[in-house]
């Protein structure tokens, strides 16, 4: 680990509807902005259970210093945002949250074109509304957490352990309607039985780095059947939009990265960068360096 980046600037807090809720996002401009010209505008989503201030925002930052308007937004059920079912992971819910970014942002005069980045399990996220969404008209991924049914078992387990959690899973979504109470484990670090994804995890354990106050180490058990059977790979081939996909040998399977790679028809690049996983999330020279390549493609595209 190297030098980790800090996110200095001060970003505007806007907000706007979705689904009946809000979504409460940072809005990062790029300095002086000329009020003439137009920008290329684009959504950014961190990994699963993250808030708006982590590696989002970060990147929405290093975005804007390159001249693209950068939105790191937290997702409904996190953070700031609206909705009841706190903690709960739902890529369907996800889905509707980027596009409806996407729509806030297009109304800005200042915008000349949309587009999608997503770091971590967002990268999977953004590939649903980037394959029916004509306003995206570029889409990136950083480190992607790209899980498919061929992984899942290797993911949680074992098919003892997946039959398991969907059957915890349906108990407490039952739970949550009757009652509307929320069950929770962690979303990171501890056992197998606490977590949802279990063992150590430098990035959330740090009170400097991801463990910040505005973020909760939580997951809604609610989340697991939808979380098991959420395929972005399967998604990766009705994309349309210029993709740029950023990945390591050592981020988060590779190879899955490559089978999204592989089922992508649109206009496509990947990049291979040294760096581990959580890496991308702060490490000053890794994010710069993915930072240039993520604003030379919305550049190109985004006009």
């Amino acid at each position: 680990m190297s030098t980790i980046i800090r996110n200095t600037a001060t970003p505007k807090t806007v907000s706007f509807p979705c689904g009946g809720d809000h979504i409460v996002g940072h809005l990062y401009l790029p300095e002086n902005l000329d009020p003439n010209q137009r920008y290329p505008a684009v959504v950014v989503g961190g990994s699963m259970a993250s808030v708006k201030e982590m590696m989002a925002g970060t990147y929405a930052s290093e975005l804007s210093r390159r001249g693209v308007i950068g939105l790191a937004i937290d997702y409904r059920n996190y953070g700031q945002s609206g909705g009841a079912f706190r903690q709960r992971e739902d890529p369907e819910s996800k889905a509707a949250d980027l596009a409806a970014a996407i729509k806030f942002l297009s109304r800005r005069p200042d915008v000349a074109g949309t587009g999608l980045l997503g770091i971590c399990t967002s990268a999977g996220n953004v590939l649903y509304p980037a394959a029916s969404d004509p306003s995206v008209k570029a889409v990136a991924t950083v480190a992607g957490f790209f899980p498919s049914a061929s992984v899942a078992p290797l993911l949680h387990g074992g098919e003892e352990v997946i039959k398991l959690r969907r059957a915890q899973g349906q108990e407490a979504i039952k739970l949550y309607n009757d009652t509307q109470e929320i069950k929770l484990i962690k979303a990171y670090g501890g056992s197998a039985n606490e977590s949802a994804s279990p063992g150590q995890k430098p990035y959330y354990e740090d009170v400097t780095r991801g463990n910040i106050r505005q973020w909760r180490n939580e997951f809604a058990v609610a989340s697991w059947e939808a979380w098991i059977d959420w395929d972005p790979v399967g998604q990766a081939s009705l994309v349309q939009a210029p993709t740029l996909m950023i990945h390591s040998e050592k981020a988060a399977f590779p190879n899955q990265a490559r089978m999204v790679y592989s089922n992508l028809k649109s206009q496509k690049e990947i990049v291979w960068i040294e760096g581990a996983h959580y890496d991308f999330y702060d490490d000053a020279e890794v994010v710069r360096s993915a930072a240039d390549k993520l604003a030379q493609h919305f550049h190109t595209y985004l006009k």
